[in-house]
Order: structure tokens, then sequence, then C-alpha cells
């Protein structure tokens, strides 16, 4: 939380803030160890997700289809038929035209993400660590964005190295940043358009102070330019361009920053402040992450728009220019067959869930498992790759989401409000039926993760409590009581432990790492874990 230094200067005392550090305060503490301590947890994230990357040295889970069209996408620039034996991504020779057979082939996803799996390919080459060298860098960026808007929402660089911490050692985060599936870059993508809007929201709002200020509160009020809403856009762009699941955060992120210019106004006592948000700042903000979303998206077709032999492209012009136009129709068609298969998917698989079993972790998946005979010392060895989340930290966040349900309706504050919108966002689609009885996993919540890491960071920051609060009066700031925050700072400190201890107990199960048979099935907690 915010700290409030103490003034003594007695007429300093009773001067009231300026509008721009009411509407914007600025975050306390040294701007250095705002870096240096988010850095630190990064290089802990770091270590945990490439220490060992390559193990298993096998195709894991829908690796299998991810890796294979990051590797047709290097050769082709579109998702080629299958490789005809997996093991063959094995071999580190990309030019042999043996292992492709066919032509285009259909894919359910847009292929952002399997573009950033080819960059790790490109650069070592079409094994295990390859395919995913960028998962686990682009979930270590993760861990540092999250610090960091965690420390700008909080004004707590301790705070903000919690809630990346928390990122750092989940379960499904790990896993899903060790294998070459797309969830990690959609969380990654809706996050990074997070902090932008965060970022966005302190400037903007700084802005709109110093205008009205200068007297042009009257009527709308000023028009703020909005800059940082632009790589907002671009990122929600590629989320959707990874899966289609982005559109539900452009949704909710669009109404969540109108809300906020409105709110802004108002705090400034601009005359009309929903007017002005609406005629001044909503078709901006429209543009900004709806229009530079789109064409974010339409720009990671390329290699299908330009270069002939995708799925369902036809003729292909003969001017390179005319190629995107000539390409709309089947591009079209192409969605439109992707639209019926997602809605028709409901093929029964053994690991399958439903989202209301996902905060509760009832139904992992188990990405990969094996036997190996004479691994360990015992007469029986286990070695798995299991897709689940840290338990306490995921049973942790649904008290603290159910806390900041209650601090947004009794105080509107702006923090509980958009943290728990972008849990929702990526949690309440989920039970559309329209999705019917879609084939749903436990990985599908990854994108959820960083808002519940923020979500357990503000409960712990309101569970300490402020060094210093306000007086009632309004003239100076007053000792919040010793013993509250020594208990408060105990529980938190307690719990960030248990997480670390309970990541560590199930570290074997997430890594593939051997394991006698007994101590792995100690770790098997429910029978749906199996």
């Amino acid at each position: 939380m915010t700290e409030i230094e103490p003034v003594k200067d007695p007429a300093e005392r009773r001067r009231p803030p300026s509008l721009r550090d009411w509407l914007a305060p600025p975050i306390p503490g040294s701007a250095l160890w705002g870096w240096i301590g988010p850095l630190l947890v990064t290089a802990l994230a770091g270590f945990l997700r490439f220490d060992r990357l390559a193990v298993p040295r096998a195709v894991v889970f829908d690796e299998t289809y991810y890796a294979k069209d990051a590797l047709a996408l290097l050769r082709f620039g579109w998702e080629h038929n299958a490789v005809k034996d997996a093991d063959k991504l094995l071999i580190a020779n990309k030019s042999d035209v043996d292992i492709w057979t066919g032509g285009g082939s259909f894919v359910a996803h847009p292929p952002a993400g399997k573009w950033m799996i080819a960059i790790g390919e490109q650069l070592f080459n079409a094994t295990p660590f390859g395919w995913r060298f960028m998962p686990a860098l682009i979930g270590t960026l993760s861990v540092l964005i999250l610090c960091r808007v965690a420390r700008r929402m909080t004004g707590s660089t301790l705070l903000g190295c919690a809630a990346g911490l928390l990122l750092a050692v989940d379960g499904l985060a790990f896993v899903t940043s060790r294998t070459a599936l797309l969830d990690v870059f959609v969380m990654f993508w809706i996050l990074a358009a997070f902090a932008c809007l965060v970022l966005d929201r302190d400037l903007s709002r700084r802005e709109l102070a110093r205008r009205v200020e200068e007297g042009g509160g009257a009527g709308l009020g000023p028009f703020v330019m909005h800059w940082w809403r632009i790589p907002a856009g671009v990122c929600l762009g590629m989320a959707c361009a990874t899966k289609w699941t982005g559109i539900f955060y452009v949704a909710a992120f669009g109404i969540m920053v109108v809300l906020w210019d409105a709110g802004a106004r108002k705090a400034a006592r601009v005359q009309s402040p929903y007017s002005g948000a609406l005629m001044l700042e909503a078709g901006p903000a429209f543009v900004s992450l709806v229009v530079v979303g789109a064409f974010t998206y339409l720009a990671s077709w390329w290699g299908w728009i330009f270069k002939p032999g995708g799925w369902g492209r036809g003729e292909v012009a003969g001017n390179v220019l005319l190629r995107p136009l000539e390409a709309m129709p089947d591009l079209l068609k192409y969605h439109k067959e992707i639209l019926d298969f997602h809605s028709g998917l409901s093929t029964h698989h053994n690991y399958q869930s439903w989202p209301w079993d996902w905060p509760i972790l009832r139904r992992p998946v188990a990405f990969w498992y094996s036997e190996p005979p004479g691994a360990c010392d015992a007469a029986r060895c286990s070695r798995e790759i299991l897709g689940i989340g840290t338990p306490a930290f995921w049973w942790g966040a649904l008290i603290a989401l159910v806390v900041l349900v209650g601090v947004w309706l009794l105080r509107r504050d702006w923090r509980a409000g958009a943290i728990v919108l972008g849990f929702l966002a990526g949690w309440v689609p989920w039970f559309v039926p329209a999705f019917g009885d879609r084939t749903m996993f436990l990985f599908y919540a990854t994108p959820m993760l960083p808002f519940m890491a923020l979500a357990v960071a503000l409960a712990l920051g309101m569970l300490i409590g402020p060094a210093r609060s306000p007086d009632p009066a309004g003239r100076s700031a007053l000792p919040v009581p010793g013993n509250r925050r020594v208990l408060g700072a105990a529980v938190a400190g307690a719990y960030l432990l248990v997480v670390l201890a309970n990541f560590a107990y199930f570290y074997p199960l997430l890594a593939a790492k051997v394991l006698p048979y007994d101590d792995w099935h100690a770790r098997i907690w429910f029978d749906s874990w199996v």
C-alpha cells in the first residue's frame, strides 16, 4: 500500500495535495530497488524454467501439434500436414523433405503463438530445448512484468516482488512455461496489455490533472491522448492471434478503460465527466484496443496470406500487393471452419475438466508419465509432468479474490475491480452455454494466473496495512499501530513460505524428476489427480 511520509512543516501539513498527486500519487520508495527486487525474482523464475528444460527428450502432450506447426511455419510460412513420425522432430535437420506429407494442414488456432515457438526452433533447431525455449523465456518475462505492474498498483516494491514470486513458483505457470503449448503466450500478451493500461492510467490522469488545473475543467473537459493504449492494442491483438480466447480480454479491458476515464474526470471535478469520457475518449480507446488489435491479428497471418499452399488458400494473385485483398474471402471461410471446429469439439478426454473444477484444482492434466525401470532404488519408479497449480497459492487466491470483491463493492477500489475483472474475463466465458460440452482442460486457466497473484499481493498489503494512515481531520499522517503491522507481516510472510514449500514438494511431479512410486503417489492428494 502507498505509504504517506510524515510532514514536519506546519504550513506543509495544512497544504492539500495537488490535483496531480491526488489523481496519480507517485510511487514511494527507491526506483533502483524497484528494479533490483523484480529482477532478482525474475532470475529465480528463469533458473527454474531453464534448468533441465530439454528433459524429457520427448514430445510432451500437445507439443506434437505446436512444435510441428512451428517447424512448418519456418519452412513454408503456413502449417503443413503432420510430420510422419513425431520422433523425427528430435533431429536437427529441418531440410529433410521426407518428414512432410501432403499440403496445407487445417489448424484450430491462429499462428502467432506457433511463430513464437518457431523462434526457438530457428535458434536451437528442432529439439526439445529449441521448441521449449520461447515458452520458458516468455514465462520468465511474465514474472518481471507482473512484479512491476504489482509495484505500480500497490505502491510497494515488496508486494510487487511477492506477486512475481507467486507466479514464479506456481506449478501450472511452471509447466506451461516449459512445454511448447500456446497458453503461456496468451497469458504473457494479456499481462503485457494490462501493464500498458495501468501505466497509461497513471500517465493520463497526471496529464488530465495538469490540463484541468490550467482551466480546462469546463464542459466535457480536456482531451487526453492515451499513447500506451496503442501498444496495449498490439498486445491484445497478439493474444487473439495466439488463441481466440484473447477476445474476452479485449471486451473486458475496453469496458475497464472507459470506466477509468469517467472516474478520472469525476475525481478531477470536470463539469460533465461521463459525457466527456464517452465523447472524447471512448472512440480513441476503441481504435487503440480494437482496431489496432485487429490489424495486429491480421498481420499474424502474413505467411498464409502471401504464400500459396496453406489450408483453404485458393488462387494466389500474381501481384504480391493484391494478395491481402484477394485472400480475404478464403480467410473468412477458414475462420468459419475454425469456429465450427471449436463449437463442436466434444471428444471425451481422460483429463478434461470443467470451469468450476479449475479454481479448486480438481482435475489436473498429466502432460507426460513414464515408469523407467531401474531409475531409482525402489522396485517401481515414476516420472511425471503434471499440469497442476501450486495448491497453497490457488486456494489462497480464491480467498483473496472473494475479499477483493467485497473491497470493490464497499470502497470502489479500482485495483480490486481491475484484478477481479481480469480473473473473471479468463474464467466466466467458459460457462457460456455456447460452449456446451466442449472439451476443456485446466491449463486453459493459465491467463488467469497473473490476476490471482495480484489478488493475493493486494490482499496481503491490506493485511499488513500502510506505514501511516491519514488523520481523519486531514491535517497529518498518523502511525498505524505497530502490533497490527508486525502481525500482518508475519502472517503474510508465513503464507509465502507455505507456498514456496508447497511448490518445492510438488516440484518433482512438475519437472519429470525420478521418484520411487510411493513418493510419487504420496503427492497425488486426490483420486481425481490421476
